[in-house]
């Protein structure tokens, strides 16, 4: 059964929340020289990997993030694995494109509706830098949701998204705009920087990568960011540390293993 867009990204995450208490955020980031020589030889390799991960983390994700880029790179195919690994993750656990998309008037139109309408993703991340038209064709369809890039985890962020306090000016831009469509992505490795962030976005959702492979202090996280012990508001984000656990046929075991360990470490 094709999946449905009928209920909100905000509803769905903190449904999936009281449902579960987890706040991992499962990214499936299949770069295809890093799978498992097991479905290397599968005619869809990317799905055959997802299919097995999906099912091994499920209990212990409060939501998925599927990077577009990984899909692209193996062209049709990708896509094809893209579609059905969407449609294969439970309904109750929301869906983010990690698409980082910023673009406006019919453009950004085209990508809401093919993300949206087409795929059923439940949110987005986005680029705000053109400004609020980037949000509009996504404000005006329900139900949609995106994270807008805040304060990124990558070493040269400082040239832009931390040069004269862009990421205070954004998180001041967004006070515009509801809770319950925009969100925030606010990188683990500024550790030092998250209670503060956290202030200037009371309410909002924040997708925060950086923990495992990239080092952001997981105890630091959840002692700064949080928006309530009730409400935390928060989704913390492992890509390669879950998914490439094991590079061996055990793969998915070792991925739902070390899923459950940080979900737990989570609660």
């Amino acid at each position: 059964m094709a999946k449905t867009a009928s209920k909100s990204f905000w509803s769905k995450y903190q449904k999936r929340y009281q449902a579960t208490k987890s706040l991992l955020c499962v990214g499936l980031d299949p770069e295809l020289s890093k799978l498992p020589d097991c479905v290397k030889m599968a005619a869809n390799p990317i799905w055959e990997f997802n299919r097995a991960i999906i099912e091994s983390t499920s209990p212990y994700a409060c939501a998925f993030k599927p990077n577009l880029a990984f899909y692209l790179a193996d062209g049709v195919r990708g896509l094809e694995a893209l579609y059905k690994t969407v449609e294969l993750i439970p309904e109750d656990i929301p869906v983010i494109l990690d698409c980082k998309v910023g673009d406006i008037g019919s453009t950004m139109s085209a990508y809401v509706t093919a993300f949206f309408a087409d795929l059923k993703v439940d949110a987005i991340t986005l680029n705000p830098l053109m400004g609020s038209d980037v949000l509009k064709p996504l404000l005006d369809r329900e139900p949609s949701f995106a994270f807008a890039l805040c304060l990124t985890s990558n070493p040269s962020a400082f040239e832009f998204l931390q040069s004269a306090c862009m990421a205070k000016e954004i998180a001041d831009w967004m006070q515009d705009f509801s809770s319950e469509k925009l969100g925030a992505v606010v990188g683990a490795t500024r550790s030092s920087e998250l209670y503060g962030m956290r202030k200037l976005l009371p309410g909002r959702i924040l997708l925060i990568p950086g923990i495992g492979a990239q080092g952001g202090n997981l105890d630091a996280v959840l002692r700064e960011a949080k928006d309530s012990i009730i409400t935390p508001n928060i989704l913390i984000n492992s890509s390669r540390g879950i998914i490439f656990a094991s590079s061996g046929s055990d793969f998915a075991v070792a991925a739902g293993k070390e899923a459950k360990a940080l979900a737990d470490r989570m609660m």
